[in-house]
């Protein structure tokens, strides 16, 4: 029987949905006939989030993330997953009031990078994560020096993001500006692209890029479909590794 992948969503829906579709896919592939993943979402409202992170309360995000991931617990769930690259800002809060494994889009994408053999990557994201250290840091921690747009693009892509992708919006010249950040970002050095916002493949793929592209919510749920599928040893956290 395979494992119950927790998913604490709605940041946005949109991006829940991909993740649930890919989640079934995946296992569907693996697995064949009719099979789909055992798992639980849990909806947060992005509104009260939102606000949260406009008014830099990390600290009531994290509270209100941790009881949705203790309730994904009690409801069966033996992991859990955070569909959203900024709100593993709080990660280490979250994984703290669980017993479960809690697996990292940080670490899930820089593992594929540094398998990749590369080095250096841009990084497309929200403000919040493409300016704090959180995201950076654990990157560098893996051997991955990461490069963000200038001022004026990180605004273009974050408004993007929040404007447009976390309403499902799709429009064309949005992709197009996309498109340019990203080959601002391999003109400088960048020899891969991170799609690190969980919206943000909605808009943008391996087509629109001169470089590699890691698309971190693929990578997340592919990881994820690993330790569902994997012996119940390998799906306990490692000691000594990386904290959260």
């Amino acid at each position: 029987m395979t494992r119950t992948i927790g998913l604490i969503g709605g940041m946005s829906w949109e991006s829940s949905a991909e993740y649930y579709r890919l989640l079934n896919e995946e296992t569907r592939r693996r697995l064949g006939g009719h099979h789909c993943a055992r798992s639980l979402l849990l909806t947060v409202d992005f509104a009260e989030i939102e606000a949260m992170q406009r008014a830099g309360d990390w600290t009531g995000a994290g509270r209100a993330l941790a009881e949705a991931a203790r309730t994904l617990e009690r409801a069966g769930a033996d992991m859990v997953l955070l569909c959203t690259n900024t709100m593993h800002r709080v990660a280490d809060v979250v994984e703290a009031e669980i017993g479960v494994p809690f697996v990292h889009i940080i670490d899930a994408t820089a593992d594929r990078i540094v398998a990749a053999g590369i080095t250096t990557v841009g990084l497309l994201a929200t403000r919040y994560t493409m300016e704090m250290d959180f995201y950076r840091e654990r990157m560098r921690a893996r051997g991955v020096e990461v490069i963000v747009p200038g001022a004026d693009d990180r605004t273009l892509v974050h408004d993007i993001i929040y404007r447009e992708l976390t309403l499902n919006r799709i429009e064309d010249v949005s992709r197009r500006t996309y498109r340019r950040i990203i080959s601002d970002l391999a003109d400088r050095g960048a020899q891969a692209v991170i799609l690190g916002c969980t919206e943000i493949t909605l808009l943008v793929g391996p087509g629109d890029s001169p470089v590699p592209v890691f698309d971190s919510t693929r990578i997340h749920v592919e990881h994820a479909v690993d330790l569902a599928l994997s012996p119940a040893s390998a799906a306990r956290p490692v000691p000594g590794g990386p904290a959260s």
